[in-house]
């Protein structure tokens, strides 16, 4: 959001601070589902079910060395623009967000169902990543890595900001939030799978696609399942068409 001069008083700061410390504790409701946006104020909150999904470029430095600032405006502008266009493509999206070099996405997940539908949309993204490869190699642009993390918990979803000043935004705190990045941060380094999922995403999985998931404990992030999935009709399109 665009910033917006406005005078800083530290005596007005000392009594916000005041006045958001002693807010009562229980306006913060636990439900399965978030609400929407417009239903938060700076008083506040909901504790709701949900998942997490990051999506991050691996050696991006490596980039910056590689590609003057128009090829690396093109690369970033492609990979944004369609990984966004993935994550925002579920019903039970919630929010997407763009930090640096790293899309992200949270989703209401109350139901067990939910999960496997979000599974599909991670296979997803990661076959983006073979369609956006196959369309740089052919401008001779490098290819993208890819690490994608994917967790389910409960999250405090909060309107913040700087009240009055229309500069404010919903912000999604918890573990899962955190175990996502984590995972996202690992995945898909030298020759790891793309795809890390959590412990809780995965045992709430279908059948079939629990199988695709193989299994490992790693250091920090304990118990954590992974694949390079991808889905197969759209595999076999980037095959036909540019192969």
């Amino acid at each position: 959001m665009d910033g917006n001069y406005k005078f800083y008083s530290y005596t007005s700061s000392a009594a916000r601070i005041d006045e958001i410390l002693n807010q009562p504790t229980g306006q913060f409701e636990e439900k399965d589902n978030f609400p929407d946006r417009d239903k938060l104020t700076y008083t506040n909150g909901v504790y709701g079910k949900c998942t997490a999904i990051f999506v991050d470029i691996r050696d991006s430095s490596g980039l910056t060395e590689k590609h003057k600032r128009p090829a690396l405006a093109k690369i970033y502008r492609s990979f944004i623009s369609e990984m966004v266009a993935v994550l925002n493509s579920s019903r039970l999206v919630r929010e997407v967000n763009i930090v640096g070099d790293c899309v992200w996405a949270v989703y209401s997940t109350p139901l067990q169902s939910d999960i496997d539908d979000l599974f599909t949309l991670v296979c997803t993204a990661n076959t983006l990543k073979k369609l956006l490869n196959a369309k740089l190699i052919k401008k001779e642009l490098t290819p993208l890595k890819l690490g994608i993390g994917v967790d389910y918990g409960r999250a405090l979803m909060i309107k913040a900001g700087y009240s009055g000043s229309g500069i404010n935004d919903v912000i999604y705190m918890g573990d899962v939030v955190n175990r996502a990045a984590h995972l996202a941060n690992k995945a898909g380094r030298r020759y790891r799978d793309s795809i890390w999922v959590g412990s809780w995403f995965a045992e709430n999985l279908n059948e079939h696609n629990t199988k695709i998931l193989s299994s490992s404990y790693e250091t920090g992030l304990s118990k954590v399942y992974k694949c390079d999935a991808v889905v197969s009709p759209m595999d076999e399109w980037i095959d036909e068409n540019f192969s």
